[in-house]
């Protein structure tokens, strides 16, 4: 078998390791397919994620596969059942600091409960698709939290797979999408997923853009732009002092990016607006609900990835989505 493993600031590698045996409550899950997320990269970068001196910490949660053996204890699953997983709901915290990640051939799911950490999957869906479940989890709970309805005119900072996951949501829901990014290529995949309109703020002027796709607005003695919700997939330290100076009465903020360091908000132009802000992580409800979808967007779904590699391959796929050219790196895993 092999593992990606964090060693330390920079240093990921492909290891070898033992395959896993599972205890009376686990499952080994022969993972098909695991993406690369923002955050594996963000691991790396910082040296990995509540690792010990001299340790390692494994890296991959964006992960489908199928059920190879079943602990004795385990309730519902059997062999050969094709699943995504949760690993929010894993005791091992899957690929976020944990023994565990989905980078490797076959991978220990401890405590396995149909349903919850394991999300039975139907037999006609590839598992590539599968996959992005949890990506697009995420994605779903941003939505929800900025309570977008049908109708709503919603602005989406940042197309990278999260925020392209949630004009496909968006657009889903019958909102009115515009999407931001500064890359060209990841404006073109968000019209393609079905954006009413882009903009590139490198190029654009995006208060005056805004106000050509949503209209505009007032809030007492001065002017505001139409959108109803603002989605920060972005994480650009200047955007939530920029999206307060131009939002209208009672519009909605959701965070959804990792800031690193405080950001300055002028709480005196929000009075008088009435603005919500709030944040998005995770996914607490959401993963049924996108199962459920999966089949029903496929088509869609296949333009989210841009890549697809090896196991053997994926530190290249780590350089590859790091870069604007890419959307969903996916790794196939099964030997």
């Amino acid at each position: 078998m092999r593992i990606l493993n964090i060693h330390d600031v920079n240093d990921v590698r492909l290891d070898e390791r033992t395959a896993p045996v599972a205890g009376d409550r686990d499952v080994v899950v022969q993972v098909k397919a695991c993406g690369v997320c923002g955050s594996d990269l963000t691991y790396i970068k910082y040296g990995g994620i509540m690792r010990k001196p001299g340790g390692v910490t494994p890296i991959g949660h964006e992960a489908a596969g199928e059920v190879i053996a079943v602990g004795k204890d385990v309730e519902g699953i059997t062999i050969g059942q094709r699943v995504a997983i949760n690993p929010m709901n894993t005791p091992s915290n899957i690929g976020s600091g944990g023994p565990e990640g989905a980078f490797t051939e076959q991978m220990l799911v401890q405590d396995a409960r149909l349903g919850d950490n394991l999300l039975p999957l139907p037999d006609d869906l590839p598992y590539e698709i599968a996959a992005l479940t949890e990506p697009l989890s995420v994605a779903l709970h941003g939505v929800n939290r900025g309570q977008v309805k049908a109708g709503d005119k919603v602005a989406v900072f940042g197309c990278g797979p999260i925020g392209l996951g949630m004009v496909i949501w968006l657009v889903d829901r019958g909102a009115h999408v515009v999407a931001l990014d500064l890359a060209p290529e990841r404006l073109e995949r968000a019209k393609a997923l079905g954006a009413n309109a882009v903009i590139n703020p490198t190029t654009e002027n995006v208060r005056e853009k805004l106000i050509d796709y949503h209209g505009a607005g007032r809030v007492l003695n001065r002017d505001a732009v139409g959108t109803d919700v603002y989605i920060d997939a972005a994480g650009a330290p200047n955007l939530l002092s920029d999206v307060v100076d131009m939002a209208k009465f009672q519009s909605r903020l959701v965070i959804t990016a990792a800031h690193m360091k405080p950001v300055e908000i002028n709480l005196g132009r929000m009075l008088t607006t009435e603005m919500t802000i709030t944040t998005a992580v995770g996914y607490p409800d959401e993963m049924p609900v996108v199962v459920a979808a999966l089949p029903r967007l496929k088509d869609k779904l296949e333009q989210l990835i841009s890549h697809r590699l090896p196991l053997g391959d994926v530190l290249e796929g780590l350089k590859i989505a790091a870069t604007p050219q890419s959307a969903k790196v996916m790794i196939e895993c099964d030997a």
